[in-house]
């Protein structure tokens, strides 16, 4: 099993400085991705324009968009940025997409509404049309440039509900889940939905993806705790703070009892998703996991 780092964007402050240390040492790690998350309405750096930066302060980790939000972007438009972001990082870019769960950021930007999961197909087709060079209507010209990647970026489901799962197999090339816990069995449960779909539809087998919170320093307790009241205070104040003990990746014994428990679901890669903006973190999961 792989273990990839994101960048913590999400906790607020990252500054021109914090991100290049922290693509350094993930790029100079035992890191297989670097990855980026997405969100409007909170103190986060812009998920694409951060994975262009890292995409060229890097040269070896894959560079992972963990994920996009579809009511969020235009289909064509988006193409035409990640097929950018392609070529930027020399052919290293993971692409998750998925129908979102903050109806704050769809209204902030007057985008719809909208979980249905025949958009999220549509959007995927749009994608890998675009980057293959067919026009996006007829009469136009290509939009290009051409992806490094032949067909495209990889393409994976940000869902972990079993419908969703079952439906992606028609069109993902994995799944990219989350735990809160992490919980293995919930894992286990939606990996075995992601096999048994891309089986019954004659697949290849997925690649399988999870992530979690962690935090490791001295404080690493109240660090989670902030974190996650704060990143989920969009539910309610009430839900945020119900949620935050579930989180218990929170020492140096549960990140190494959680690897392999996540190794043992069977899992390709577990990315962390940190919960300060220190990059201490990253040599202190480096220096436990090798």
């Amino acid at each position: 099993m792989q273990i990839g780092m994101t960048l913590p964007t999400m906790v607020g402050g990252l500054t021109r400085d914090g991100l290049r240390v922290w693509a350094d040492r993930i790029d100079q790690g035992p890191y297989s991705t670097l990855a980026v998350g997405e969100r409007i309405t909170y103190p986060n750096l812009e998920a694409l324009v951060t994975l262009s930066a890292a995409a060229a302060l890097t040269a070896r980790v894959r560079i992972a968009y963990t994920l996009a939000v579809r009511p969020l972007h235009r289909p064509v438009q988006l193409a035409k940025q990640l097929a950018t972001l392609d070529v930027i990082s020399g052919g290293r870019l993971d692409v998750g997409i998925g129908t979102g769960g903050r109806d704050e950021d769809c209204s902030a930007i007057d985008a719809p509404i909208d979980r249905r999961l025949a958009p999220l197909e549509a959007l995927a087709d749009r994608l890998r049309r675009t980057w293959r060079g067919e026009p996006p209507y007829e009469g136009a010209s290509p939009v290009g440039p051409t992806p490094v990647q032949a067909g495209g970026p990889p393409l994976y489901v940000g869902a972990l509900m079993p419908q969703a799962i079952r439906r992606a197999a028609r069109w993902a090339d994995g799944l990219l889940g989350f735990s809160f816990a992490p919980d293995p069995g919930e894992v286990t449960v939606a990996f075995e939905h992601a096999r048994r779909a891309w089986a019954e539809l004659g697949r290849p087998a997925p690649r399988l993806v999870t992530s979690c919170w962690f935090a490791l320093g001295a404080d690493a307790r109240s660090q989670m705790d902030g974190y996650v009241t704060r990143y989920l205070a969009t539910f309610g104040a009430e839900m945020a703070a119900s949620m935050a003990p579930a989180c218990t990746l929170t020492s140096s014994e549960r990140l190494r009892e959680v690897a392999q428990q996540i190794r043992d679901c069977g899992a390709d890669e577990l990315l962390l998703v940190p919960t300060t903006t220190d990059p201490d973190e990253v040599d202190r999961v480096a220096d436990l996991l090798g």
